[in-house]
């Protein structure tokens, strides 16, 4: 069983940052292929980026080159840094640890972000 836990959301005003973090209590989190969401008012859930258990990272076109994801094994933490905002982002972000392979997935609470002047 894992849970995840997510921080750092707020107001911020478009150009600014943000650092999201997801972190997760229980075993095995470093084999975990984790994956920041986001639903914004109205929209679908969408992927906005993801890491595998080696470090391989994805995002979707529309924050590639603004946002960056990461983690850390050792503190079982995810991140998601998010720079150069814009009112878009605005959505509640999502943190998922999947093990497809095992038949396990979990995701967490949320955490708001908005983009406001």
């Amino acid at each position: 069983q894992v849970q995840l836990v997510e921080s750092g959301g707020g107001l911020v005003q478009p150009g600014g940052s943000l650092r999201l973090a997801c972190a997760a209590s229980g075993n095995g989190f470093s084999l975990y292929r984790m994956g920041w969401y986001r639903q914004a008012p109205g929209k679908q859930l969408e992927l906005v980026a993801s890491i595998s258990s080696g470090g391989s990272t994805n995002y979707v076109d529309s924050v590639k080159g603004r946002f960056t994801i990461s983690r850390d094994n050792a503190k079982k933490t995810l991140y998601l840094q998010m720079n150069s905002l814009k009112p878009e982002d605005t959505a509640v972000y999502y943190c998922r640890a999947e093990r497809r392979t095992v038949g396990l997935d979990y995701w967490g609470q949320g955490t708001q972000v908005t983009v406001s002047s």
